[in-house]
């Protein structure tokens, strides 16, 4: 346990995922105190469960919409309520609803881009506020590599992740200089619940991409 992290105060969208669960866990493990967001009640429960069974902390769940900005303020503030401050927040709330363009229905555009992008608008908004008045924070936000390269049948979501780093860069402009780092992580490809639902070709695909990008990154 590094000792400067015990008694934070961090909040993790979509926190019951593959990915999402990893993040809580390196949390946990280091002594921060955890706020779970996500739409599944049962799944927050059980997290929350699972959690305090390995770790000495606090967790808290909130069971929220976060593209709902009324629901994701009112949890802000109860959290605000509890531990009088928010050191970290974590978007990393995201879906995927694939398809060509010419087949991809408004609600699967939609649906993506306002849990994947307009879910970290909502949070970075509502948090960023409280940071401010602490001069210090820590936004971190979840992209995708896919937000840098493309990937076929996913226009939705590499626009939902390139707008993610677009907002990673202004916020980082805007909020620098009152002690808030804000920073995005795009990992590769990585085997969870989500990409399990993707073709081989497109996995195949995805992956030549990744290794094309590690060539020209070697030869700089």
């Amino acid at each position: 346990m590094q000792t400067e992290l015990k008694n934070k105060i961090a909040i993790v969208t979509g926190s019951y995922g593959d990915i999402g669960r990893a993040i809580c866990q390196k949390l946990a493990s280091n002594g921060i105190k955890i706020a779970l967001l996500g739409r599944d009640l049962k799944k927050l429960k059980s997290q929350k469960s699972k959690l305090l069974e390995k770790n000495k902390t606090e967790i808290i769940i909130s069971n929220l919409d976060v593209t709902d900005f009324n629901s994701y303020k009112d949890a802000v503030d109860s959290i605000i309520s509890k531990w009088e401050k928010i050191d970290i927040l974590i978007n990393n709330a995201g879906i995927t609803k694939d398809n060509l363009i010419i087949r991809m229905s408004n609600e699967e555009w939609e649906d993506v881009i306002n849990t994947n992008l307009k879910g970290t608008f909502i949070g970075c908004k509502l948090v960023s506020k409280f940071m401010i008045k602490q001069k210090f924070g820590k936004i971190i936000n979840i992209s995708s590599v896919v937000g840098k390269i493309g990937n076929k049948g996913q226009a939705n979501y590499v626009a939902s992740k390139a707008g993610m780093d677009g907002i990673t860069k202004t916020l980082s402009k805007e909020l620098g200089s009152r002690g808030i780092n804000v920073n995005s992580i795009a990992p590769g490809y990585i085997e969870t619940n989500m990409t399990s639902s993707l073709s081989e070709k497109i996995k195949n695909d995805y992956l030549i991409k990744l290794h094309l990008i590690d060539l020209v990154s070697l030869k700089k």
